[in-house]
């Protein structure tokens, strides 16, 4: 684990976020009404137990590029480095979300079934939710079997928000 993560404030199209960094990758990005400053600070804090600085760092610097990229549509793949923590199974789920190819969703069941756990919908939920990197580990491309949209810590509107924007850009590339 780190010793200390760097973090600073971003603009997005979609709300303020904050971003934090280790010198190996980036570690969090989180929307700010997800609790505030104050909250994503301390559950960070609990996570990577290390201190936080504010400021910024290259790892920062690219990850605030790619962000604004990604809204302009003009990247569909985040090139990142990344430096996160979390349990075993976070870790496996969080490795397949990486490969939901842009535009594209998966269901809790199908991520479940992809890792070997075919009754496991519910835990890869929780792992969903423990994902603190949002956008970049995209989280926000699993839905209900249903094809229903909730469980987004960044807010639901949001979550559509991010999937109609990948459609469109996967549309205008048939």
């Amino acid at each position: 684990m780190p010793d200390k993560l760097i973090y600073c404030d971003l603009d997005s199209p979609l709300g303020p976020m904050v971003a934090g960094a280790s010198d190996k990758g980036v570690s969090f990005l989180e929307w700010h009404d997800r609790g505030g400053l104050e909250r994503i600070s301390a559950r960070v804090r609990k996570r990577y137990r290390c201190e936080l600085i504010d400021g910024r760092n290259e790892h920062l610097e690219q990850l605030e590029r790619e962000l604004a990229d990604y809204f302009d549509r003009t990247l569909t793949r985040f090139t990142v480095p990344i430096d996160i923590t979390g349990t075993t199974f976070e870790q496996r789920v969080w490795q397949e979300l990486l490969q939901i190819p842009y535009g594209q969703t998966r269901s809790y069941g199908e991520v479940a079934r992809l890792l070997g756990s075919p009754g496991g919908s519910r835990a890869v939920g929780r792992a969903n939710g423990a994902n603190y990197l949002a956008i970049v580990i995209p989280c926000h491309r699993v839905i209900d079997a249903n094809g229903n949209l909730h469980g987004y810590g960044g807010k639901v509107w949001r979550k559509k928000a991010l999937l109609e924007l990948e459609a469109g850009v996967a549309a205008m590339n048939l």
